[in-house]
């Protein structure tokens, strides 16, 4: 056949452009990235993320409680695209950068974040059902509020945060799709939000006889996005997070010993070629499992309990038993058979196992442990734990315990260096040697009192012990003996530990252990939020008045707290009059105005009201996730009012007034502001002083 023959098909190509969307886009770019450079030295939080970052850039491990890693792993993205090399001490607010610190390539991340909040806003009202002149209103009141853009311009994670709500939100209702809670915890409220609306629309399916056919393939799908896609991404960042740090670093100390002798460096270092298995002549460190108050050793020195306590309760004035929160040579043990005189390991080893009976003897001092019916120091209801000494009075010794190994995978399983988890119960009496957490007078040097425990139950960690560091005995002779306790130990084991298993004891101890809290000077309740009762100073230039404060667009918050009146106000009104079947509204415009609700109202809701609840220190940035649900619930009563209630030409007319007025007003409230979002121009006392339009905001003025 001639080629001439052939059909020429046309191929078009058709390329729809949002120019609205692309206006609010750049505008948000500009916005957010103009002079992110400026102040060239560390702004608030900056100095919290930043070591961090620091940690990261040197593969250093560590553990922050308030969320997943993926926040971190953003802002270490960008210092590490902008060549970043993590020196820089983070130790002060003001601090200036030095030349190898990337600025807007820390910040830029977090920027560009706060910018795609503008067009994901305006995708979410469209979606929702509303016009696009209401999702430009939602843009131009978030394009001009204050405080979202102070959020944005350095290197935090609450744009990041808003960024990934929006974008689940508006995911969900295209597709199912979620990815806040990677960034803090806090977004996991909003994930169950969006599972709730998911419920409902799954319940309304299955009552749906005309999708009879699709409804498994529908529940799957849901299933899949919502529950099993978050759970991978959720354990595939801690995979990634884990695989860069490992290194050992500060927070070595709250993790175990198996943890910490898979990082490089520190235990690791002192651990490495450590014999495996436990034997009778073994010189160990016993290290508690629990990390509260702190990780502690068992400990013995030459120092006796005193005859009587301040109390008037007596002692066996015997030798200190304590548990010691630092490495020392008098943290060594030597595990022997009650049966033999031997100190040393037997060739071969005779290794022990669980339920075996066994003594413990202190290396440095040849006390054996001991514990007997005499009351602990400061827990008088548990039993003194101490280094027997035979003063030949009517207490012979007690010194005999039992192996019981907890995570044991069988009934003779060996007990193991670092990896067995082992509680020493006493022969005698049956208690269970137990860190009380209680410090000791200064008689006991302020270390940790260890006690025997008669009514220990269940699973707890404070009873535990795991050999840390360990060697095989060789010396009989006691001088020969100290001089081997100070060498390093040797011999070639090597232990790693699964992925899942370090990933649960992570997660384990970032819900668990808590740094201390305490108050600051920019703290704020939740209920100084809803009004701006608060504000918080992020920089102030060391020679002028140029200040950025966190404040918001006081017309913004003020409209923003009405919608969510009018809406309650509406919703109370339809919901009982349609339960009375007087439709006001039309059924899709109803079950549109709901669904507006769930999202915004809900949003609203979600990402503030847990506060109330939460023993932490609080700050107003807390509350910019939901300022951002609740900012986009303006739009929705506009909208709903305008079509559904004004009915007159001149009650549209004066309503269109108003809201010109209202954002008029938002813009002049976002100008005058600007000096302390963008920390330029540097004002005049007089002009900060006519800022402060609420007495109890903290607008610093430099006396000339």
């Amino acid at each position: 056949m001639d080629v001439s023959d052939c059909v020429k098909l046309p191929i078009s190509v058709t390329v729809e452009i949002n120019l609205l969307l692309v206006a609010v886009t750049v505008s948000a770019l500009v916005t957010r990235l103009y002079g992110i450079h400026f102040p060239k030295a560390v702004v608030f939080d900056e100095v919290y993320y930043g070591q961090f970052l620091s940690l990261y850039m040197k593969h250093v491990f560590f553990i922050d409680e308030s969320g997943p890693p993926f926040g971190h792993m953003i802002l270490a993205l960008g210092a590490y695209l902008g060549g970043f090399d993590g020196n820089f001490v983070w130790n002060r607010i003001g601090a200036e950068y030095t030349s190898n610190v990337p600025v807007w390539s820390l910040r830029v991340i977090p920027a560009l974040a706060g910018s795609f909040c503008i067009p994901l806003a305006y995708l979410l009202v469209v979606e929702l059902g509303y016009s696009h002149s209401s999702a430009l209103g939602a843009c131009v009141l978030l394009l001009m509020e204050n405080s979202l853009i102070v959020q944005s311009r350095f290197m935090l994670l609450e744009s990041v945060l808003i960024f990934f709500l929006l974008l689940a939100v508006l995911s969900y209702l295209l597709s199912d799709l979620d990815c806040p809670h990677l960034v803090k915890y806090m977004g996991m409220f909003t994930y169950f939000l969006l599972l709730g609306l998911a419920a409902v629309h799954t319940w309304h399916v299955i009552g749906d006889r005309t999708l009879s056919h699709v409804i498994v393939v529908q529940i799957l799908v849901r299933f899949l996005a919502l529950v099993v896609l978050p759970v991978i991404m959720y354990l595939g960042f801690f995979y990634i997070h884990l695989t860069l740090l490992y290194r050992s670093g500060p927070h070595d100390q709250m993790m175990s010993s198996a943890f910490q002798a898979s990082l490089e460096g520190g235990l690791a270092r002192i651990t490495q070629g450590q014999p495996l298995d436990v034997a009778f002549g073994s010189q160990v460190t016993l290290r508690t499992v629990s990390s509260k108050p702190v990780p502690c050793w068992l400990h013995s020195h030459k120092a006796n309990y005193p005859v009587r306590y301040e109390n008037g309760r007596g002692s066996s004035h015997q030798q200190q038993v304590t548990c010691y929160p630092f490495k020392d040579v008098n943290n060594w043990w030597i595990i022997k058979d009650p049966g033999r005189h031997s100190l040393v390991v037997s060739s071969p080893p005779r290794p022990v196992r669980h339920g075996d009976i066994i003594q413990l003897l202190h290396g440095m001092t040849s006390r054996y442990l001991n514990t007997h019916d005499v009351a602990a120091p400061m827990s008088p209801h548990s039993q003194e734990v101490s280094g027997y000494i035979d003063f030949n009075v009517s207490m012979p010794a007690q010194n005999l315990w039992r192996v019981d190994i907890v995570n044991r995978e069988s009934d003779r399983e060996i007990w193991k260096t670092i990896l067995s988890e082992v509680r020493l119960v006493h022969v005698n009496t049956s208690a269970v040697l137990k860190l009380s957490g209680a410090s000791l007078p200064e008689w006991g040097f302020k270390q940790l009192e260890v006690v025997g425990d008669k009514i220990y139950k269940g699973y707890q960690q404070s009873g535990m012990w795991n050999v840390e560091e360990h060697r095989y005995g060789r010396s009989q002779e006691q001088k020969e003996r100290e001089l081997e306790l100070k060498l390093p130990t040797h011999s070639d084991i090597k232990r790693n530990l699964t992925f899942m298993a370090k990933f649960l004891e992570l997660q384990w101890k970032m819900l668990t252990v808590k740094n201390e809290e305490s108050e600051h000077k920019y703290s704020s309740s939740p209920l100084e939020w809803i009004t701006m009762d608060t504000n918080i100073a992020y920089w102030l230039h060391p020679s002028s008045n140029a200040q950025i404060q966190l404040i918001g667009n006081i017309v913004n918050w003020t409209i923003a707290n009405l919608s969510l009146v009018v809406y309650s106000l509406m919703f109370l009104t339809y919901l009982p009059r349609r339960r009375r079947k007087v439709e006001d509204i039309p059924q899709d415009t109803w079950e549109q105005l709901v669904l507006a609700g769930v999202i915004c109202f809900g949003g609203w809701a979600v990402n503030y009201l847990p506060f109330f609840l939460m023993e932490k220190t609080l700050f107003l940035y807390h509350y910019l996730p939901a300022l951002t649900f609740k900012i986009l619930q303006i739009p929705v009563v506009i909208e709903h009012l305008y079509i559904h209630v004004l009915r007159s030409p001149a009650q549209r007319k004066a309503f269109g007034g108003v809201i010109l007025g209202v954002l008029c007003s938002v813009y002049v409230s976002y100008h005058n502001l600007s000096p302390l979002t963008y920390g330029q121009p540097a004002l005049s006392s007089d002009e900060l002083a006519a800022l402060r339009w609420r007495e109890s905001w903290d607008i610093l003025l430099r006396k000339r």
